[in-house]
């Protein structure tokens, strides 16, 4: 299973609840080009899970209409939560694209590197693509990318 975390683009500061900040301006242009660099390296049939808030969908809306929200990704989550949403290790699909919220997002690349959650930061927009695998009877992490839309 190849598990991708992508935290939602640059949001505005304030709304009239957290779930309604939208993105702004730039989180747009953030979330097309991460968008554009995942859909030259995805297959078609991953599926995408994004959180309730606007700010996740409309970063999801950058890849197209294929999401659906899952309120277990909404903010305050747990990393387990997220890693139970997306079915890991065996996956709800062969590819899941995880669009969610710091620091749960952080928290779930911690445990599943390390064995431990711990508060590691992920940038607005970033992606940590990790690939679930079995070699030699034994269940294997391994990291295929980290970007950040700086990069693209």
């Amino acid at each position: 299973m190849n598990l991708i975390l992508w935290r939602h683009a640059e949001a505005e500061d304030h709304a009239s609840s957290d779930l309604t900040r939208q993105l702004t301006s730039r989180g747009r242009k953030q979330a097309q080009g991460i968008a554009k660099w995942l859909r030259a390296r995805i297959d078609d049939d991953a599926v995408f899970l994004a959180s309730p808030a606007t700010r996740t969908i409309q970063t999801a809306e950058a890849f197209g209409d294929r999401y659906r929200v899952v309120d277990d990704l909404a903010p305050g989550n747990t990393a387990e939560a997220v890693l139970h949403a997306a079915g890991w290790p065996d996956g709800v699909g062969e590819t899941v694209v995880v669009i969610g919220h710091q620091p749960t997002l952080g928290r779930v690349a911690a445990l599943l590197l390390t064995g431990h959650e711990a508060d590691w930061s992920i940038k607005k927009s970033g992606v940590w693509w990790f690939q679930g695998r079995t070699r030699g009877g034994d269940g294997q992490i391994v990291v295929r990318a980290v970007i950040c839309p700086d990069l693209l």
